[in-house]
């Protein structure tokens, strides 16, 4: 189950944001978008920008962050509307437009799915190594679970195939206005481009025995060709201003069902991959509700932090591109820069408007 704490605060919140601003409510599950209610910029976040920008340089490359405190609306960004490769944090997004169907009653939790030879596929392959003879089926649920809490790739594509494709996913992001979040392809060709495979069949349907043969038919110099030119591919891309956005309507329940949110953002509680990253430098026993990715120059990491007390929730969407550096160093710079907003609105919990 979700902490009661996501929820529970969210009526203590509305209320005393209408007494606050002299506005009245009609339910207290309702928040007015944070724009209209905080005119004026909290000005202790100008130190914490000027520290995030201190910290970034620890990643080499770019870093482009978003950062929401849920239950006062402060924000602050970092190359807020430049497009970052998402890799596996797209994985958000194909969730988002799965539990919108099931909402819909289109699909269902239930539904067993069948998984075919040319549905593993490389990369965070619980199903390519351990389930790779005929006969297994998995549930929907099944599949969404192993797509968020241990980023398997064959399950992600299997799950974009059911929320009806790339195009299905960025028509929903666009419906809910967010025009900054683009998914295009599933993980095996999205691999592929990275690689300098241009020759995947429609789909992306190919054993994992012909993606491997493909692979080792590209010398190094077409590998570090496409994966440059990935760094700048606009395909699977997002901005950390619409990232934040996303995170911060699911949250406040204006995605799905009060079921569906709450399942997903369980899911995304329990995740187990990048213990470095938002979680690597907080207190133990911190609750992030988070996912994670990783590919070429590209490391990532979107999630909500809980704060202990009453200081509330903040989002912290935080993206590295083209960077020369080695994963851990861009890790280390998403755990700092996440430490240094945990710590800012621990002790800045509030601000008189």
């Amino acid at each position: 189950m979700v902490p009661r704490s996501l929820y529970s605060v969210r009526g203590f919140i509305a209320n005393r944001l209408a007494a606050r601003v002299g506005i009245a409510l009609l339910s207290t599950s309702f928040l007015l978008p944070p724009t209209l209610i905080f005119a004026q910029a909290d000005p202790g976040l100008a130190h914490l920008k000027a520290e995030i920008e201190r910290l970034a340089e620890i990643a080499g490359g770019v870093t482009g962050v978003g950062i929401i405190h849920l239950e006062t609306g402060r924000q602050l960004y970092l190359h807020p509307d430049d497009p970052f490769p998402m890799a596996s944090t797209y994985k958000v997004p194909i969730a988002v437009q799965l539990f919108t169907l099931i909402d819909t009653g289109q699909k269902n939790l239930g539904d067993m799915i069948e998984i075919r030879a040319v549905d593993l596929h490389p990369g965070s392959g619980t199903l390519t190594e351990l389930f790779d003879d005929p006969g297994v089926i998995l549930s929907l649920h099944n599949l969404i679970e192993l797509m968020l809490l241990i980023s398997d790739n064959s399950a992600t594509d299997i799950c974009l195939r059911e929320a009806g494709g790339g195009k299905a996913v960025t028509d929903r992001m666009r419906a809910l206005g967010l025009e900054g979040i683009t998914v295009n392809r599933p993980t095996v060709e999205l691999i592929g481009d990275w690689i300098g495979i241009h020759d995947l069949p429609p789909g992306g349907e190919i054993t994992i025995e012909d993606f491997n043969h493909l692979s080792r038919q590209v010398d190094a110099t077409e590998r570090r060709r496409a994966g440059e030119a990935f760094d700048t591919d606009p395909q699977d891309t997002a901005t950390p201003r619409d990232a934040a956005a996303l995170l911060t309507r699911l949250w406040r329940g204006e995605l799905l069902s009060a079921e569906s949110t709450e399942q997903l953002l369980d899911i995304m509680r329990r995740c187990m991959t990048g213990q470095a990253r938002l979680q690597g430098m907080l207190p133990p026993g911190t609750v992030v509700l988070h996912k994670t990715g990783t590919i070429g120059r590209t490391t990532n990491d979107i999630g909500l932090v809980e704060l202990p007390g009453e200081a509330g929730h903040v989002v912290v969407a935080a993206f590295v591109k083209e960077s020369p550096r080695e994963v851990e160093a861009r890790e280390h710079a998403i755990a700092q820069i996440a430490r240094a907003v945990y710590d800012y609105f621990l002790f800045n919990p509030d601000t008189e408007y």
